[in-house]
């Protein structure tokens, strides 16, 4: 049974992934320090994680979440806490990674962990699944097939344009690739004012 409403649902989504948010900055982050390719681990833990969130919502915890408002703050701050970390393993790279030689490369499954991490962490993300995008599924209909078309939908568009991200970022690091240091200070910089900003404005 195809989803109601599904093209509402793509406009949707697609107006999302254009918003700016932690998982891009974090792999334009990861794109700048680590390369492109490194970069598609860390697409791939995000989309794994809103695979995570969609199917538990849909499927086991959606009405205690919505019930239970304070499980969102717990993650909102753990996830501010996580971009704090990340912000300060960017900066401390400035210093070790100076000498391009020698420079530290994370493994594939620290890239695929910082997606997952970032992304499975946000209460925004659990937000969207809990309240609008079960919305799309009909219940009365075929729940599981509806919701694989919904959320293959999502994995890929969000994949795409996290490889979008990346990719300007690789140009970006391509056009400042003698100033490392530059490179992860506005990294840094950049994950330290958002840890900031939501926790501030609560908008994660």
């Amino acid at each position: 049974m195809f989803p109601e409403n599904y093209f509402i649902y793509l406009q949707l989504i697609l107006f999302y992934f254009i918003t700016p948010g932690p998982p891009r900055v974090v792999i334009v982050s990861n794109t700048i320090n680590h390369g492109l390719r490194k970069s598609i681990w860390t697409a791939v833990g995000d989309i794994s994680a809103n695979f995570v969130q969609a199917s538990l919502v849909t499927f086991v915890i959606g009405s205690m979440l919505i019930d239970n408002p304070k499980i969102f703050i717990y993650l909102k701050w753990a996830g501010i806490f996580y971009l704090l970390y990340l912000a300060y393993e960017t900066f401390i790279q400035k210093i070790k990674n100076v000498d391009i030689k020698n420079k530290i490369i994370k493994s594939n499954i620290a890239m695929f962990r910082d997606g997952f991490l970032v992304a499975g962490l946000s209460p925004k993300a659990l937000i969207f699944f809990g309240t609008i995008f079960i919305t799309f599924i009909n219940f009365e209909g075929n729940v599981a097939s509806q919701f694989f078309i919904l959320i293959f939908t999502w994995m890929f568009l969000d994949f795409l344009s996290l490889m979008v991200y990346g990719l300007a970022a690789r140009e970006v690091a391509s056009w400042l690739k003698n100033n490392p240091r530059i490179l992860n200070t506005i990294s840094a910089c950049v994950l330290l004012i958002i840890a900031i900003y939501i926790a501030v404005t609560g908008n994660y």
